[in-house]
């Protein structure tokens, strides 16, 4: 089976309205805190590109209580307790939390479980150009590709990356 390369500075362009076609959400499985399924733009946001602050203002602004940080620093978000308020993007000060993830009401068609190689197929086919695509590369950081999940790799600026270029 290829990888699945996801362009995920592409992908949130379009995700936030820039593209002409509604962009669809890959699901995936085995997110590191196990909790069932999960999105990929937000798995991928919470473990490469979200600063782990000591301080988490996204965390600590959340009504609901709905996002916490893991020992690693990671942001994880309960979906089943986040109202879409929106308080941690706002309060977010590295602008790594799109508010495109907390909508209430999407289109199940958009959905593809990535686990599947049939979803992963449409998956690549109804995503916007430039964004998604399978190769047989695998993770380089020094080409900013990173393993989210086995078969999915990422293009995105890494937070450590980052950091240490500050």
């Amino acid at each position: 089976m290829k990888n699945l390369l996801i362009d995920m500075t592409r992908y949130r362009e379009c995700g936030s309205g820039s593209c002409d076609q509604p962009v669809p959400e890959g699901l995936v499985k085995g997110s590191p805190e196990k909790s069932g399924l999960k999105s990929l733009r937000e798995l991928a946001s919470f473990v490469y590109t979200c600063r782990r602050c000591e301080d988490a203002p996204c965390v600590s602004v959340c009504p609901e209580e709905a996002l916490k940080k893991n020992e690693e620093g990671m942001i994880l978000r309960s979906s089943n307790l986040c109202v879409a308020c929106k308080s941690c993007v706002i309060a977010c000060p590295f602008g790594t939390m799109p508010s495109d993830f907390y909508q209430y009401k999407r289109d199940e068609t958009l959905y593809y479980d990535l686990m599947q190689e049939e979803e992963r197929e449409r998956f690549v086919k109804e995503s916007p150009e430039g964004s998604v695509r399978f190769t047989e590369e695998s993770a380089d950081e020094d080409t900013n590709i990173y393993e989210l999940l086995p078969g999915i790799l990422i293009k995105d600026y890494s937070w450590e990356k980052l950091k240490n270029l500050e």
